[in-house]
């Protein structure tokens, strides 16, 4: 990735010239990462003489700021850059002046001139130049400090000439070209006034001669023209080529990494399956205190890694526009209900109450997308709750009109938690971004939650607000358009069968096919099953499984994707030729380019992402091993 470590490169140098320190030191880190695995030691030492420069400049530390150009100095002992080392000497001349170091500032100064006279660095010239008078200056020397002065006014000024004998000349040109202009009118001004006065024998030469003179004039102007036009034109086209050739690098370099991320997400899945899955069975082996300690340690990092790796991959999703928003009926106050559930006891862990209040003239029916709300609430909530410990968050959902059956609510998060400051309102919404340095070493997070909130609101043409105080809680909030859906609940499900409450219970004595190619997840998997009396088999690819279920009955199919031969949805497809009610639950990693929405068209009855909560991984298997019971 040269091309986007040099691009880091360039931002953080944008950022230093801004005087936005923090995220010019972000960017040199990003690039220092790229030049470090490609072990590039020139450009390891330009970014930490940039460091060193951006350090200078924000006034943090100058022993930080010289460690940082010592440091520099070594990687680029062996380059032949002489244009960087310039820069080295003369910001480490700098330094120690700064420092009161008089010869060292003296020493580093007197290197940068030389390698600046020897290459001519006309901009260098000068600044050391200056520098020396202000050395000497301060040591007593104004002898000293007036020369290097008077020869810094000097290279100044032949730059400044040679910038003012450029614009001369293009004044010229165009000067030039007016004169002619103005040449040619007074000549054929004169030549109508001779018409009158000479004699009607001498007319028809005295006009060829004056449409000769005209055209050579006009002849000359309009070559000079088109040189003019030819060489804008070529300066045009350059420059489009440069903005197209840049353009197309920064199209290939988001490609690049939209697939990288994808990727690494995709395969961080597999053996995060086996964490979770391994953890969770050694959780209910009766460890020892010791063992189960550190067994919810593991635990914990594992589900916290996971958090990541899905923020990662939604993200990626929502930069690369691969989500598309769904058209479904749906009860919203039950599924925030659910949401509400899910981070109870996140909530009680930080002692914090959760408080809901739905407006009841909502209509009980909406027609959107509940997964976009459920991710948007899941994600403002839990982030209110990390940041409110002993205090109270309020869900206020409100309808604030309706049209016919379009139906427009307001949805409100409010904590008395720890607050945002002013002036990181505007960033917080940023990628990877949170309220400070303190808060990120306090509460960890990657702060992608609230960029995948932002991001999902735009796509639903809609924004966040955010309205908060330091010490005092934040309040989030946003609108959204639904339209009021009523639609009759089917006889087979509503009344023609009674309720079954969803334990565990449930899965005993039950068949479940398990269809993947990983040994590793096979044996996960099977051992979770089994320890709640689950009969279990297994079939290593799609063409197996359908020779099984033809064969055998089965209460249900957990079916990975992604197989050797033939896919889980070739397999499903073929399965539901034959059999269109045994419940098919895909148990795959999701990847950036896999639409949700494909499994359910092909025959799925419902998804389980790798790696999973076991208690999502059984309230799902439950709930559809309860919808095939008899009533």
């Amino acid at each position: 990735m040269p091309g986007l470590a040099y691009s880091y490169l360039n931002y953080a140098k944008v950022f230093n010239a801004l005087g936005d320190f923090d995220r010019a030191f972000k960017y040199l880190n990003l690039a220092e990462d790229f030049y470090a695995q490609e072990e590039n030691s020139e450009y390891l030492g330009i970014v930490n003489l940039n460091r060193g420069v951006t350090t200078i400049n924000a006034g943090v530390n100058l022993e930080i700021a010289l460690s940082q150009l010592n440091k520099a100095e070594d990687y680029l002992q062996s380059s032949d850059n002489a244009y960087e080392k310039s820069r080295l000497y003369f910001y480490k001349s700098r330094a120690h002046l700064t420092m009161n170091n008089f010869e060292e500032s003296e020493r580093e100064a007197l290197r940068s001139l030389a390698i600046s006279e020897e290459y001519s660095f006309g901009s260098m010239i000068m600044s050391n130049n200056k520098l020396l008078s202000q050395i000497y200056e301060a040591t007593g020397k104004p002898e000293k400090s007036l020369d290097y002065l008077k020869t810094s006014n000097h290279v100044r000024d032949s730059i400044f000439d040679i910038n003012r004998e450029a614009l001369a000349l293009d004044a010229n040109t165009r000067y030039n070209v007016d004169a002619m202009r103005t040449s040619v009118k007074e000549l054929t001004r004169r030549n109508a006034e001779q018409e009158k006065s000479l004699k009607v024998n001498k007319l028809t030469t005295i006009l060829s001669v004056a449409l000769i003179t005209i055209l050579s004039l006009l002849t000359l102007s309009l070559y000079k023209n088109n040189n003019l036009r030819a060489r804008a034109n070529d300066l045009l086209q350059k420059k489009n080529d440069e903005l197209t050739i840049a353009k197309e690098n920064a199209e290939k370099a988001s490609l690049a990494k939209a697939q990288f991320l994808s990727t690494i997400t995709h395969e961080l899945r597999t053996p995060l399956y086996a964490v979770t899955g391994l953890t969770h069975l050694l959780l209910e082996e009766s460890p020892t205190e010791n063992q189960k300690e550190h067994l919810n340690s593991l635990k914990f990092s594992g589900e916290y890694l996971l958090s990541l790796i899905n923020n990662i991959l939604d993200l990626n999703k929502l930069e690369a526009r691969k989500v598309e928003i769904l058209e479904t009926s749906f009860n919203l106050e039950k599924r925030i209900s659910d949401v509400l559930v899910a981070l109870k006891n996140s909530a009680d862990d930080k002692k914090t109450q959760l408080h809901f209040n739905f407006d009841p003239d909502i209509p009980k029916k909406l027609k959107g997308d509940p997964l976009k709300i459920s991710q948007i609430l899941i994600n403002l909530i839990g982030n209110s709750i990390k940041f409110t410990e002993n205090g109270d968050i309020w869900i206020n959902v409100n309808r604030v009109n309706q049209v016919g059956q379009q139906v427009f609510l307001h949805f409100e998060i409010k904590d008395n938690g720890e607050g945002i400051t002013k002036e990181k309102q505007t960033s917080i919404f940023e990628n990877f971004t949170q309220g400070s340095m303190q808060i990120n070493r306090k509460f960890g997070g990657t702060g992608l939650g609230l960029s995948i909130v932002k991001n999902l609101l735009n796509l639903m043409n809609s924004e966040i607000h955010l309205d908060s105080e330091l010490g005092k809680g934040s309040t989030f909030s946003f609108d959204l358009k639904f339209e009021a859906f009523e639609q009759p609940v089917p006889i087979n499900t509503a009344r023609g069968r009674k309720a079954v409450a969803l334990t565990n219970d449930i899965m005993h004595g039950k068949s479940i096919l398990i269809v993947e190619d990983n040994k590793i997840n096979q044996m996960i998997t099977r051992k979770i099953l089994e320890k709640h009396q689950v009969k279990c088999d297994v079939a290593d690819n799609g063409t197996i499984a359908i020779d099984k279920v033809k064969s055998n009955h089965f209460d249900l199919i957990l079916m990975d994707i992604h197989m050797p031969g033939i896919s889980g949805i070739e397999a499903t497809i073929e399965i539901r030729k034959f059999d269109e009610n045994i419940p098919i639950v895909a148990l795959t990693a999701v990847t950036l380019d896999e639409n949700l929405d494909e499994f359910y068209l092909n025959g799925f009855t419902d998804i389980i992402p790798k790696p999973y909560k076991t208690e999502e991984f059984f309230q799902k298997i439950n709930m559809h091993l309860a919808a095939s019971i008899p009533a």
